[in-house]
């Protein structure tokens, strides 16, 4: 790679990135503004410790729940097109919002209720925004370009709680919702100007949507880089999320500060993150990805336990740029690590199993602590989370990070087409005619007496010819269910028989070379 493709700055260079990262930059400084605001505001309707956690499992269950199903549309459907539908209705329901503050008709519920449809937007939206990054930018200039999003996604941080906290001074607590609901309507503009390129595909029809869905599953489950990168994940994100859920009340309650501090305290750690993120490639190379990621994991830890400390601002401060720069070295580590572990037929449905373990562990883990703090006290609960933390680091160093960065995952396209006999339909499911009615009663036989993973195929190249197939725990199963079959159970055979064209049909038996895992 040279050296202008490896600089920070080279994917500014794109005029398409550099419109949508300005955009996506404005839209999430509004985000931050209205995330903020939330959950001040929801102090004000609603101090219990359980209820104010909520709003950070409102925001972030919804990613937990949809990403999956949104990366699997991703990698079938036209991105620009997905996110512009998604963007949209981000948009109404940010607005909607904006309008029941400003009204001053938003009780507990209804903020929760509409902080969850905002996040069913960013759930939809999320994973195609990391699958369209390659379509922005060069191959050589992918790296620096994640790192830049990671970059402004912290500036968005920095501003945005700081503006917030601002603007409710003077104009009311309604002020950061407004600006929120009108700043989504660049990243709409944007994607509407951007023209994506032509994409080649195979020409085969997009996969069903739980088809997908499982497909990207097993991707995860049979892919060591990818499941390392989730259970690293899990680890983090689990005990990071005590202080973003209890943040608020460390402010109003242990400081008795007001929305403004809360807005610095947020500032803080936005503000950290954006300078760590200037250091991440001098750290990368000094530390690596795994040693990186678990200095973030400890000192995300030790952030925890100071907010835990804290009577006064300073200890506050401190806390909050211990925080920013623990975490964007532990959440660069790990994005960059998912992120070079999938090739591009799974990028979509690959982003979206990470988004969904990210925020899945902090939506549990806001609930958890949440519920402690209630239990035992404000900071009990963060001491807890920072112990659990530093502990999680160190005994999940065993699942190493970035292991896929070295294998060329794109298409080799080296098989040999596969061969079809006259007019096959590869669509079609099961055919409703006598034989097939049979051999259907004869596999409910075959289960009953002990088989299972029973199921007939064709073969495409020589229609007619179907194999039917089924499993035992062991040989010495099989050979029981020898021993089980009834007099009814050969009629049943006879039957499916009748049907025989030639030769008796051949058996074949096969047994495990190896036990399963």
């Amino acid at each position: 790679m040279s050296p202008t493709a490896a600089s920070p700055w080279s994917p500014f260079g794109q005029r398409v990135f550099a419109v949508i990262w300005t955009a996506t930059l404005i839209s999430n400084i509004g985000g931050w503004m209205y995330a903020a605001a939330a959950g001040w505001l929801m102090t004000s309707l609603d101090s219990s410790p359980l209820v104010v956690s909520l709003v950070q499992v409102a925001t972030t269950l919804p990613i937990f729940l949809f990403a999956l199903p949104a990366g699997a549309l991703t990698d079938s459907l036209d991105k620009r097109r997905f996110l512009l539908w998604g963007e949209g209705f981000i948009a109404v329901t940010s607005a909607l919002m904006a309008g029941l503050v400003w009204l001053d008709l938003v009780t507990a519920p209804r903020l929760l209720i509409l902080a969850f449809l905002v996040s069913a937007g960013d759930a939809l939206t999320a994973p195609p925004w990391q699958a369209v990054v390659p379509l922005l930018v060069p191959p050589a200039e992918l790296r620096p370009a994640v790192a830049a999003n990671g970059v402004g996604f912290n500036i968005s941080r920095a501003l945005g709680p700081a503006l917030g906290g601002a603007l409710v001074g003077p104009f009311g607590i309604a002020a950061p919702f407004i600006v929120n609901a009108v700043s989504n309507f660049g990243v709409i503009g944007a994607l509407v100007w951007w023209r994506a390129p032509r994409h080649t595909g195979s020409g085969l029809p997009p996969e069903r949507l739980w088809s997908a869905m499982r497909t990207g599953l097993r991707y995860a489950r049979f892919s060591p880089p990818l499941r390392d990168t989730l259970i690293r994940a899990a680890g983090f994100f689990l005990f990071a999320s005590a202080y973003w859920a209890l943040l608020p009340l460390v402010a109003r309650s242990q400081l008795a500060g007001g929305p403004t501090l809360y807005g610095i305290l947020l500032g803080g750690i936005g503000a950290s993150a954006v300078a760590g993120a200037f250091a991440l490639a001098w750290l990368n190379t000094r530390l690596g990805p795994d040693r990186l990621a678990v200095a973030g994991a400890l000192g995300t830890a030790a952030a925890t336990a100071l907010f835990g400390l804290a009577h006064g601002a300073a200890t506050a401060l401190l806390a909050s740029a211990i925080a920013g720069v623990s975490w964007i070295g532990g959440l660069s580590s790990l994005n960059v690590s998912a992120l070079v572990a999938l090739p591009e037929w799974v990028r979509g449905r690959g982003s979206a199993l990470y988004v969904t373990v990210m925020f899945g562990a902090l939506s549990l883990g806001s609930l958890i602590w949440g519920q402690v703090a209630s239990s035992f006290g404000l900071a009990p609960a963060l001491f807890a989370a920072a112990a659990g933390g530093a502990i999680a680091a160190l005994v999940q160093r065993r699942w190493k990070l970035q292991a896929g960065a070295d294998l060329d995952l794109s298409p080799a396209m080296h098989w040999a087409p596969a061969v079809t006999g006259g007019d096959f339909d590869p669509t079609r499911g099961p055919v409703l005619v006598p034989f097939l009615k049979a051999l259907k009663d004869f596999g409910r036989e075959r289960r009953r007496d002990g088989a299972y993973r029973w199921q007939v195929y064709e073969d495409p190249a020589k229609q007619g010819r179907f194999v039917e197939t089924f499993l035992s725990d062991s040989w010495l199963d099989h050979l029981r269910h020898h021993e089980r079959v009834t007099q009814a159970d050969r009629a049943l055979q006879q039957e499916v028989l009748r049907f025989q064209i030639g030769d008796p049909p051949e058996t074949t038996h096969f047994v495990a070379a190896h036990s399963q895992q």
